[in-house]
């Protein structure tokens, strides 16, 4: 095995640590997670997949875009990629609910501090 042989195997080890959690992913790493994650969620938004994870969703997802999920898999550890999968779906979840809520009237308010905060204001 010569000098590449080395770097190919070593590099590859790193990339299964940072998979799996036993490893930190790097900056560079981090944006290569990143970059992976955006254009899985580009192939969802072409075919308006919010969840990828669960019933037509996931079936399309697996069809359409199964080569971008396999780059967004391979570039980042499993737990942030059920995260992330998870985040766009509560995300999207989010974005509806406070548009029902302004088309009811709703007023925003402005919050202050958090809830563990002494004199807070709570929503």
């Amino acid at each position: 095995m010569g000098v590449f042989g080395f770097f190919n195997s070593a590099e590859e080890k790193r990339k299964e640590e940072v998979r799996t959690g036993a490893r930190a992913p790097d900056r560079t790493e981090r944006q290569q997670c990143w970059d992976a994650r955006d254009k899985f969620y580009q192939c969802l938004d072409k075919h308006d997949v919010i969840d990828s994870l669960n019933g037509d969703g996931k079936k399309i997802a697996e069809k359409q875009c199964a080569a971008e999920n396999k780059g967004f898999e391979q570039n980042c550890a499993s737990a942030w990629v059920t995260y992330f999968k998870r985040y766009r779906v509560a995300d999207y979840q989010k974005k509806k609910t406070l548009e029902r809520l302004q088309q009811e009237g709703a007023n925003k308010m402005a919050v202050e501090g958090t809830s563990d905060t002494p004199g807070s204001t709570r929503v």
